[in-house]
């Protein structure tokens, strides 16, 4: 017994170790690609597809569905009502690190990598790389992808210049892109615009931290 349970002890130990070492490499990671990423980010705000180019209205609006602490947190947030299990940082994380994200383990690297863009590039920088690579759902010539390129070809104009009801629709979406339709008529898309309204609204408030379908808001 005593022989199993020192077995035991060094088996949770490596995994650590492990767990410790992966989400390293994830951090490291992105150190290294920080200055190519921080160009390309730049390059996007200088064209008008950075958030500062939503307005500050819809910017709010963003924040409070997809990350609501996103200005306090430094890539990860386990208690604010809403946010879930991942931050803007690590959605972005998860595109710009891997070929192929694999949940699971992959949660390790994927959080490295959201804490060594935090330490690298500014606020303004992860959310123009957030924007540009975020998954939109199928559009009028196949699957897009960038949240400035989605409004255009939904809707023919940048966000900016959409109406409440258009731009809530692009953050409806987000959460499940494979899934809802922005074009033409999807019930279910239509029910978690409600809920996102009645949020933003002050109307409810996230049950909790995992709260990110706002049940409480229905």
């Amino acid at each position: 017994m005593k022989r199993l349970m020192i077995g035991a002890g060094i088996l949770v130990g490596l995994l650590v170790v492990a767990t410790l070492l992966y989400g390293g490499k994830g951090y490291w990671d992105a150190l290294s690609d920080a200055p190519r990423l921080g160009a390309r980010a730049d390059a996007l705000i200088a064209q008008g597809q950075g958030a500062g180019s939503l307005g500050p209205g819809q910017y709010a609006i963003l924040l409070a569905v997809e990350d609501p602490n996103f200005a306090g947190h430094s890539g990860v947030d386990l208690s604010t009502p809403g946010a879930g299990a991942t931050t803007i940082t690590q959605s972005a994380a998860k595109r710009l690190a891997f070929e192929r994200f694999r949940p699971g383990i992959g949660k390790i690297r994927q959080t490295g990598y959201a804490l060594g863009l935090e330490r690298r590039l500014s606020k303004e920088q992860i959310l123009a790389l957030w924007l540009d690579t975020l998954e939109m759902g199928e559009g009028p010539d196949g699957w897009m992808t960038g949240f400035h390129r989605a409004s255009r070809a939904i809707y023919g104009r940048p966000p900016a210049t959409l109406t409440d009801p258009e731009f809530l629709r692009l953050v409806a979406v987000l959460i499940a892109p494979a899934t809802y339709r922005l074009r033409g008529d999807d019930p279910a898309l239509d029910e978690r615009v409600r809920r996102i309204t009645r949020l933003v609204a002050g109307a409810c408030q996230p049950s909790g931290h995992g709260d990110v379908w706002l049940d409480a808001c229905r």
